[in-house]
């Protein structure tokens, strides 16, 4: 088995794994009964399709997928910050 082949094996079940993660994340979206528990599934979903990008850049040896998962993680931050204010103040904007 050669050094290309495991990282090959390595990257497709981490694609897997990340895939199964972003379904469940996105299950806890939908049933989820509270709302804090809907945030938290919306950032488990975030890290993990930006992580789905950086393991498919990394497989397909793409630099745009990198820049695209970068854009994921910077709107992730700025959108929970934005639900954390709005769940403990009721407000975004004062």
């Amino acid at each position: 088995m050669t050094t290309a082949t495991l990282l090959l094996a390595a990257l497709t079940f981490a694609q897997l794994a990340l895939a199964l993660a972003a379904c469940l994340a996105a299950v806890r979206i939908l049933i989820g009964p509270r709302a804090q528990d809907r945030v938290l599934a919306l950032d488990a979903l975030y890290v993990s399709v930006m992580l789905l990008f950086v393991t498919t850049g990394l497989r397909l040896g793409s630099i745009f997928l990198f820049e695209a998962a970068l854009v994921i993680a910077v709107t992730s931050f700025v959108s929970n910050v934005a639900l954390a204010k709005f769940l403990m103040r009721g407000e975004v904007i004062e």
